[in-house]
């Protein structure tokens, strides 16, 4: 059984999802956009430049009619954390919505902490609700070091005079430890059980956008090639365990393992829809070191999954492994979806005999086993 070892440290930042109001605001106020600045702040964070606390109703509604806030013009706000015990790797799940109706996407969202730095924006066609939910690897910090995490808005065409900018809501943070590989799969997190917190109150999976580097990824051990849907079994139909990767808008994962040259592997998956309504015909490309195969599944929508293999032999370097999606299908209310993998699993294959390379004749070999097997 795979291993891998996680921790979550709870309540790493202070008033994550900002209902804890600013100092100057009246506790009954329906005004949607109060300003913050060096007379009023909000508890858990600083803020530069345009920063507004916004308040959910008609004009930007907000994840449970709750609480934000919106970047404008300049816009930053940053909180420092301690990163406690052992080297870890920092995950970050959040919200962003436009802060305003009829908005389009010219602005970005950009996060950091020391030593990386994405941008983020509102995808069309990504969410049926308002709001979309990103997840993003801070980095791996650890021994007692403070981190800076700072959120600040980008405007990403120039030429155009901007009043609509984003909303940040509902920030969580978890640490996950480094994993580690078990007896019955060679594969570290072939489940996808270790990657973002999934959001209290939230039905619309965790984004996840394309990440060449296996390191920098919030997938542990798997790289997004295109945006990707992170899911859990409350909300979707996962195949096996917590949570699963659907690849939309034909998107895919990667992973790369060190294999023995010249020996045979079995690559298992499960393979099927969300339970989303997404209905159609859905075509994956599969590659395993030099090996690479296709697969469809003719999908209803309603959540339902297959095991499949494949078997390939490994070269003399790290064999690559992924999953892509050939498939460009939305369901009923114009969200974008696609397949579903999950319960991924790299085994040697059975009966093979991997000898190491001799001159020695294979007829000899086999008889020096016989005389084992006989006591001879």
């Amino acid at each position: 059984m795979l291993t891998l070892v996680s921790s979550l440290q709870c309540h790493i930042l202070q008033n994550p999802d900002f209902e804890l109001p600013p100092s100057q605001i009246s506790p009954n106020s329906t005004v949607p956009f109060v300003q913050l600045n060096e007379n009023n702040t909000i508890p858990g964070w600083t803020s530069q430049g345009t920063v507004q606390y916004v308040i959910s109703g008609p004009s930007v509604p907000l994840p449970r009619n709750g609480h934000a806030l919106l970047l404008a013009e300049d816009g930053k706000i940053n909180q420092t954390f301690t990163a406690n015990g052992d080297i870890k790797q920092y995950i970050l799940t959040f919200v962003i919505a436009f802060g305003g109706l009829n908005c389009s996407a010219n602005v970005s969202l950009v996060v950091s902490a020391p030593d990386s730095a994405s941008e983020f924006s509102v995808k069309q066609n990504y969410s049926k609700a308002a709001w979309q939910i990103y997840g993003h690897l801070l980095g791996s910090f650890g021994n007692g070091e403070s981190i800076d995490l700072v959120l600040e808005s980008q405007k990403i065409d120039t030429g155009t005079n901007s009043t609509c900018w984003l909303v940040v809501d509902s920030l969580k943070l978890k640490s996950i430890s480094p994993s580690t590989q078990g007896k019955d799969n060679l594969l570290s997190n072939g489940g996808f059980e270790f990657g973002p917190d999934f959001l209290d109150g939230f039905s619309e999976g965790v984004l996840l956008d394309s990440e060449p580097s296996l390191v920098e990824s919030a997938l542990q051990e798997w790289s997004p090639t295109g945006t990707i849907r992170y899911i859990d079994s409350r909300h979707y139909f996962v195949p096996e365990g917590n949570a699963a990767i659907e690849m939309i808008s034909g998107a895919g994962i990667q992973t790369a393992k060190a294999l023995t040259d010249g020996s045979n592997y079995d690559l298992e998956f499960m393979l099927g829809d969300a339970n989303d309504s997404c209905k159609g015909n859905f075509t994956i490309g599969v590659e395993a070191g030099t090996s690479a195969q296709n697969f469809t599944v003719q999908s209803k929508g309603t959540g339902s999954a297959n095991k499949y293999s494949m078997k390939f032999k490994a070269g003399s370097s790290p064999a690559p492994i992924s999953f892509q999606s050939y498939t460009m299908v939305q369901n009923g209310d114009g969200v974008l979806c696609g397949p579903v993998i999950d319960g991924v699993v790299l085994r040697p294959s059975k009966g093979h005999l991997s000898y190491p390379k001799s001159n020695v004749p294979q007829a000899l070999l086999l008889l020096v086993l016989l005389l084992c097997l006989y006591g001879i």
